[in-house]
């Protein structure tokens, strides 16, 4: 198009005109002025033809000119660079090139190189190739990919690891989440405990699921690259890792010239808390990305598994102070039937602040005691501990009841007030003597505590007058005493305040009271001891209805003879208190 074609050509949009034509004023619609014409366009200058070869020469795609029959005319510099088989005045099909036909795919591999190619038909028959190397970007895209999924892994692992807080759980999740991301067989050794390591072991065959299986080894029986593992090494003779693998029986289904294993140390808080193998066919090599990242999952497989043994460690620490403290069953006794039942306020804790126990004399008696002390929880169960621990000290210098519980006063207020505690107990504290009839002989004292209550022969229940003062208080307390004499079945009970506090009932918040104690024991004079302590606290529990309640604890003791033996069958008992009896109390 030339400047004389542009002549007198109006757009239409009212700012190019000829010169005939006139424009009204913006401002004034009467004054009319004749338009100026525009000055006439000067002609084209000749400008010299680039050579296109020239400018192809310099894109990014490499350019494959062919004719109408196929052959080559023309080759750019990039696609000689691209292509070196493709050559000019021979037919394209010869060079031999999968990309570059009729309905081949955009995307092939050539000479090592990613490639595309698209087909641009020309005038005449003729065609274009247009060849682009991609092998950066799709490398750049593959390696994102890459990322991204490793990253998706290790997010599924952290999460599925973040929930066993037991070791064998936790060791078991790990070697199954390794397959078959990271390996074909997974193995789990950990660091030996007590001359013994425990392994597991992940292994995949086909498209199944992982199979998990475990054993234990002695510490000596490890293979050496394991052992090296657990130092913090990492062992790098694969072939050797491979074969003491293969010889300790963990790569089922993979031989050792034809598999590719690595160790990883799984870190721990002073020293690795184990070591990970995996394994795979040779036709996946361990490259350093793989490595890498068998490092990543092993950092947080260490720290899963040392979370899960640190809490395997505190709850036995726990569970071994529980059972330190938690009231001791009492030494069996010529002529004394046992029964004991204990309810915490806290079943969680197994623990709490009620206590009862037994010693035996050397003249053949027995010192028994139940009590509570101020409070609930741990703290109320280690100073239950504590006044135990008292009782079987003391025991061995005073046999008396009512001296041996002011000796214990003065140890349990020297104790509280070294350690700047305010706490105190209530208690009754007697020695049971068997008598030659069967019977027994039983001297109590009273630390503030609820009175005994005695189960006669005639099915009555009798209370014991006992009173005294808190233990742990003053230093000179007043502490009563008192003998109570038990025929051959006849038994005496003790319990605490658990028992008659316990509110419950039609209305939820009545006690359960003395009163009712008495009228279910009264009719169970033929009941052996155990049985009449869980009678207690059932009939206890079913007041409470399942609410929440204070430390129950409970001993009785019976007179049984020389025998020790009680009666050998259970006779009819009363039936149990009435929910709705609290109505009518």
């Amino acid at each position: 198009m030339t400047a004389s074609d542009v002549r007198d050509w109006d757009p239409g949009d009212g700012r190019l005109s000829t010169p005939s034509t006139t424009r009204s004023s913006a401002w004034s619609a009467d004054v009319r002025r004749p338009t100026a014409a525009l000055p006439p366009l000067a002609p084209d200058r000749g400008q010299a033809t680039p050579d296109w070869f020239e400018v192809v020469e310099h894109f990014r795609e490499g350019l494959v000119v062919c004719d109408a029959d196929g052959v080559v005319r023309h080759v750019s510099p990039v696609a000689e660079r691209l292509l070196p088989e493709v050559t000019p005045g021979e037919l394209l099909s010869a060079a031999g090139v999968p990309g570059l036909s009729e309905g081949a795919p955009g995307g092939f591999t050539h000479r090592g190189r990613r490639l595309t190619a698209r087909q641009v038909p020309l005038s005449g028959a003729r065609c274009c190739w247009y060849v682009e190397d991609v092998t950066d970007s799709v490398s750049r895209a593959d390696a994102l990919l890459a990322e991204r999924a490793r990253s998706a892994f290790l997010a599924v692992v952290g999460d599925k690891l973040g929930n066993p807080l037991h070791p064998d759980r936790a060791a078991a999740a790990v070697v199954r989440l390794a397959v078959p991301t990271l390996a074909e067989v997974a193995v789990l050794v950990l660091a030996p405990r007590a001359g013994r390591a425990r392994w597991w072991r992940a292994s995949r065959t086909d498209d199944e699921a992982p199979t998990v299986d475990s054993g234990v080894l002695a510490g000596g029986e490890l293979p050496t690259a394991i052992a090296d593992g657990l130092t913090g090494a990492e062992p790098h003779a694969v072939d050797w890792l491979v074969e003491q693998a293969v010889d300790a029986g963990w790569l089922p289904g993979l031989a050792g010239t034809e598999s590719a294993a690595r160790v990883v140390p799984l870190p721990g808080r002073d020293a690795p808390v184990g070591v990970l193998l995996v394994a795979r066919r040779a036709t996946r090599w361990y490259d350093e990305d793989d490595v890498e990242l068998v490092r990543a999952f092993a950092a947080r497989a260490g720290a899963a598994l040392t979370t899960a043994l640190l809490y395997r460690d505190q709850a036995e620490v726990a569970d071994t102070l529980q059972a330190s403290l938690l009231p001791v069953e009492p030494v069996e006794a010529v002529g004394v039937q046992w029964g004991t039942a204990y309810r915490p306020a806290q079943a969680g804790l197994r623990i709490g602040g009620d206590f009862y126990g037994s010693h035996r004399l050397p003249d053949g008696g027995s010192v028994f005691f139940l009590g509570d002390v101020s409070g609930k929880g741990v703290e109320a169960a280690v100073f239950t501990g504590q006044l135990r621990q008292c009782l079987q000290a003391l025991h061995r210098l005073e046999s008396h009841p009512a001296r041996l519980l002011r000796l214990l006063n003065d140890a349990l207020l020297e104790t509280t007030q070294a350690h700047g505690q305010g706490r105190f107990a209530t208690i009754v504290l007697g020695v049971a003597r068997p008598e030659r009839d069967g019977g027994l002989t039983l001297t109590m004292a009273g630390g503030g505590h609820l009175p005994p209550l005695v189960l006669r022969a005639s099915g009555d229940v009798e209370t014991v007058p006992l009173r005294g003062m808190l233990i742990g208080v003053v230093p000179d307390p007043r502490v009563g005493e008192v003998t109570v004499r038990l025929a051959p079945g006849e038994t005496c009970l003790l319990y605490s305040d658990g028992v008659t506090e316990a509110r419950g009932g039609r209305r939820g918040g009545e006690q359960f009271g003395p009163e009712r104690l008495i009228t279910a024991l009264t009719g169970c004079q033929r009941m052996p001891a155990p049985a009449l302590a869980e009678r207690v606290e059932q009939i206890t529990c079913d007041w409470l209805a399942q609410g929440d309640h204070d430390d129950i604890a409970v001993l009785a003791l019976r007179a049984v003879g020389p025998s020790g033996r009680g009666a050998r069958h259970l006779h009819s008992v009363p039936a149990g208190i009435d929910q709705t009896e609290g109505a009518d109390a």
